[in-house]
């Protein structure tokens, strides 16, 4: 997952900096493109309840099949008001959850909301692409941390394992 948000980051990267024409001007989907974009955001649903997230996987996939990034903003908002109830009724069911967290998160969000209609709405979106790319990046880069890290300890705790007798 690591390496396809990577390889997802460095083709935003290059259409930003001009590299090859990717984005544009449309508004909404259909047919094929339309198909890949559902598909992909069922898969990056899954991936948030992973805790990857969905915003930016989202954006780049929205910029890369021609649409305007602004665009993004309502299908990230709709795909999430869709998959939270869904994903976090387990949770809450057994509840293995946070209620002071789930109240932080819940206050929180509201000028996240805010901030995000108001501030990030009127950036340019050269800035807005810059933001996608460093975001996914970073977030690319802490999940093959994470894998090297968890690698390196399943590798030394079989190192340490008691070795069968020989006969």
């Amino acid at each position: 997952l690591g390496i396809a948000l990577f390889g997802a980051a460095l083709l935003m990267l290059a259409s930003v900096l001009n590299w090859f024409p990717v984005g544009g001007n449309a508004m909404g989907l259909t047919g094929t493109k339309l198909l890949i974009a559902v598909l992909c955001n069922f898969m990056f649903g899954a991936f948030q309840q992973l805790g990857v997230g969905l915003y930016a996987p989202c954006m780049i996939l929205v910029y890369l099949l021609g649409m305007n990034p602004l665009a993004a903003f309502p299908i990230m908002m709709g795909s999430c008001a869709f998959l939270m109830p869904v994903g976090g009724f387990r949770f809450i069911k057994g509840a293995r959850y946070s209620p002071k967290a789930a109240i932080g998160l819940t206050i929180g969000g509201i000028p996240g909301v805010l901030l995000a209609a108001y501030v990030v709405k009127s950036l340019p979106v050269l800035y807005v692409k810059w933001l996608v790319v460093f975001v996914v990046l970073y977030t690319a880069v802490m999940l093959l941390r994470s894998a090297a890290t968890e690698s390196a300890s399943e590798a030394k705790s079989r190192s340490h394992a008691p070795q069968p007798a020989s006969e």
